[in-house]
């Protein structure tokens, strides 16, 4: 399974990406919406066309980076938003990143990467936190699909995987997701362990 810049790219040139909400995911907005430390630098990996990175940035955010192997989203965001800073849209692989953050906000990354990087994703997600930094989201909480994204999961495998490199603030069932997606979230937050 090759879910490379390729992949990822036709699938926006043919429409085919329905886990795009077209708006800020609500668990996530609440959380932003409570932020008040304005200076975080933020990383949304596979962020797609990101209404979490355009909505952080017109709340006044300003370090929001976006990161995605395909092209078209990244463009998507510059469209829509034409002063987002062109030099925080990276079109790159997460793995390949090499910065420091102080929150990675997870939206539909995780489960879309080939789930047997997930170690390495917890491993690198680690390593580009700041001191005290965290990861905040959302995760499937369900089976989903074997053979192409999104890959679901379960408590249980999150908790072991992080666990080692976070500490688990909520690993909840996300309480306002959509309905399409209801009680099949799991909200987290997860702080890294002092290094």
């Amino acid at each position: 399974m090759n879910l490379d810049s390729t992949y990822w790219e036709q699938r926006y040139q043919d429409g085919t990406t329905k886990w795009d909400l077209g708006t800020i995911s609500p668990p996530i907005k609440q959380y932003v919406d409570q932020l008040k430390n304005k200076e975080l630098k933020i990383l949304i990996p596979g962020a797609g066309n990101s209404y979490e990175a355009t909505y952080l940035f017109m709340q006044g955010f300003q370090n929001v980076y976006v990161a995605d192997l395909a092209s078209s989203p990244l463009q998507n965001i510059k469209a829509r938003v034409p002063e987002f800073p062109s030099s925080q849209l990276l079109h790159t692989d997460f793995f390949d990143i090499e910065m420091s953050f102080d929150l990675i906000i997870e939206q539909t990354f995780f489960c879309a990467i080939n789930p047997s990087l997930r170690a390495q994703y917890v491993s690198k997600a680690s390593q580009l936190l700041n001191q005290k930094g965290k990861i905040v989201g959302l995760l499937f909480d369900a089976p989903l699909y074997e053979d192409h994204p999104p890959f679901g999961g379960s408590k249980r495998e999150y908790v072991d995987r992080f666990s080692p490199y976070f500490d688990i603030n909520i690993m909840e069932t996300s309480t306002n997701s959509i309905n399409a997606r209801a009680g099949r979230e799991l909200f987290i937050n997860l702080t890294l362990k002092t290094k």
